[in-house]
């Protein structure tokens, strides 16, 4: 896989990256995501299970990985995989977020899975943490799901912290979840502290059912943000596993073009977020070794006007997309 630039830092990132909210913790909003596991949720075999998928992408070229201080073990999995293959920091880019605190006690059902808390003391707490699990393979650090709602965008003494660590030579980022992902984003592209923008990057949920962000990204791109793209395949939405009668005919539009292409579905609507050049980085959410070599295949799919047309015909309100996701049951 060619690097390519991630925004107008100095990273350079692999076109997908592998992401470890399906790999560090037992239950996960994806469809199917039980199957991919097993029922295995023994924290040794689960690490095993981690560090093959990490072998598998590293070998395919994968050179970001995204991790979360709320993807239970996410972070150790991965911190403990860079070690023991001894790869070097300066060949691999390993972004993690803070704001939420695991929550769910290694069970798949839980009443609450992560608590949010955008407050200094967390930032603190979990930085620690953070550097703990990942040293110095840790080169983005995100604000997770950033909202208007938690007033992390006005939190003086969170974004001080934020600009000081940027200081240090840390890039800063902030992952954005919501039907109003795009008025947060332009929030956040008015940050500054002491006359420079603190936010270097943005994780963003975009795909072919959920594009309302898309003008408030040209933006982001156009002011050298490195942009990542979370939840490509709407959490198997835009996969076989969605078997939601009320997608029927979008699944056709699916079927039909991957099969005039001659690729997979999920590789398909991965090559549709690929194709957007603003597009940085777009995660692999694979939790098999199958998931992630057809991903993969997202590298080499050429899409045509008709593809294009025919995709970006599936987009929905982002109100009706987010009220579906979060019907989406933990498993």
């Amino acid at each position: 896989m060619t690097l390519r630039p991630f925004g107008k830092t100095a990273l350079s990132v692999s076109p997908l990256g592998l992401g470890m909210a399906a790999l560090g913790r037992p239950g996960y909003i994806n469809l199917g995501h039980a199957g991919d596991l097993k029922r295995d949720y023994d924290p040794g075999a689960m690490e095993a299970h981690a560090h093959a998928v990490l072998d598998e992408a590293w070998a395919l070229g994968i050179r970001y990985y995204d991790a979360a201080r709320s993807y239970g073990e996410g972070e150790r999995f991965l911190g403990n995989w860079l070690r023991r293959r001894d790869i070097s920091p300066d060949k691999v880019v390993a972004g993690s977020k803070w704001g939420y605190t695991y929550t769910a006690d290694w069970q798949v059902q839980a009443e609450q899975h992560e608590v949010k808390d955008h407050t200094l003391p967390t930032l603190q707490r979990q930085w620690s943490e953070s550097q703990s699990a990942l040293g110095g393979y840790l080169r983005l650090y995100q604000i997770h799901s950033a909202t208007f709602d938690s007033g992390v965008l006005e939190n003086s003494a969170v974004l001080h912290e934020l600009a000081r660590l940027k200081r240090d030579g840390l890039l800063i980022g902030l992952s954005l979840s919501g039907a109003d992902q795009g008025e947060v984003l332009r929030k956040a592209l008015t940050v500054e502290i002491d006359g420079v923008r603190l936010f270097d990057s943005v994780q963003v949920t975009w795909n072919a059912l959920e594009t309302a962000a898309t003008d408030a990204l040209k933006d982001a791109y156009q002011a050298g943000m490195g942009i990542i793209v979370k939840e490509a395949l709407a959490n198997g939405r835009l996969t076989t596993r969605n078997t939601d009668p009320a997608f029927v005919r979008k699944m056709a539009v699916l079927q039909r073009q991957a099969k005039r292409l001659n690729t997979s579905i999920d590789a398909l609507a991965l090559a549709f977020v690929l194709a957007q050049p603003w597009a940085a980085v777009v995660l692999s959410g694979a939790a098999t070794l199958d998931q992630l070599r057809s991903n993969v295949q997202a590298v080499e799919v050429h899409l045509d006007e008709e593809a294009h047309a025919q995709l970006a015909s599936l987009a929905e309100p982002a109100a009706d997309y987010w009220n579906t996701r979060k019907r989406l049951a933990w498993n």
